[in-house]
């Protein structure tokens, strides 16, 4: 059995940011994403980095579910932090084996990883808190285009079906011999078992279509939930955007 990172395993939690309406969560949270990534102080954007952690904290998710999603965007954030001091004109600070390293460049890729961190981690309790069936329905509330709702839920549900897929394509070719090599042959196997991969992949996507034609499919998500905005809701979305509307006002002045 495959142990499937499904961002919304601990949905069932209890904490204020569970409790949350989908709707004004969506709103609230990506209204402070936007506002701190737009800003341009480093000390405000450390705020929200901190802000971040701590609605992280205030949602009760588990560190090392946090800490997995997170690690990936920081493979890419630190290298980029790691060249603009080289890379950026500026002020020396010193020189590493010939290289200028200027307080512009530490100062500008300082603030594209805060800004980066405060918004993957602000991504985890708006979406992780919320069964995800729920934030498609909260999507739809919202007005955004259907078509692009259905494309995100059937992404979710079938890329680890044929993740699952591919790797029993990958057990039945390694069981007859086959190891990977850089050579021809060994392309040509990849290249096979890609394309097969394709073919089982559009097979599947016709007939899980009819299934859920004659099952009376609309394209309309349909769930249990439903959403009932509350006192707690309006003000715990009023905080979030005030606090993205702070960080502005101060930066500007600053």
């Amino acid at each position: 059995m495959l142990d499937y990172p499904w961002i919304d395993r601990f949905a069932s939690l209890n904490s204020p940011i569970h409790r949350f309406d989908p709707r004004a969560k969506i709103i609230a949270f990506l209204f402070l994403i936007f506002s701190i990534v737009f800003l341009n102080e480093v000390k405000l954007a450390f705020v929200g980095l901190l802000a971040s952690i701590f609605f992280l904290i205030l949602s009760k998710l588990p560190l090392r579910f946090a800490l997995r999603h997170i690690r990936w965007v920081c493979l890419f954030i630190i290298p980029f932090f790691a060249i603009m001091p080289f890379t950026m004109e500026g002020s020396e600070i010193c020189r590493i084996y010939g290289l200028k390293v200027t307080f512009e460049g530490v100062e500008y890729g300082a603030l594209i990883t805060l800004r980066a961190l405060s918004a993957v981690i602000l991504i985890l309790p708006m979406i992780a808190t919320t069964r995800f069936e729920d934030t498609m329905k909260a999507l739809e509330r919202l007005r955004v285009p259907g078509i692009m709702v259905q494309m995100l839920m059937f992404t979710y549900r079938y890329i680890f079906v044929f993740e699952a897929e591919w790797e029993r394509m990958w057990r039945a070719i390694e069981s007859r011999g086959f190891r990977l090599k850089t050579t021809l042959y060994a392309l040509r196997m990849i290249g096979r078992a890609m394309g097969m991969l394709f073919v089982k992949s559009y097979e599947r996507s016709e007939r899980v279509y009819h299934a859920m034609r004659s099952r009376g499919y609309t394209g309309n998500q349909r769930t249990l939930s439903e959403f009932n905005l509350k006192r707690s809701d309006l003000l715990l979305s009023t905080l979030i955007i005030s606090l993205g509307i702070i960080l502005h006002i101060i930066q500007v002045v600053v």
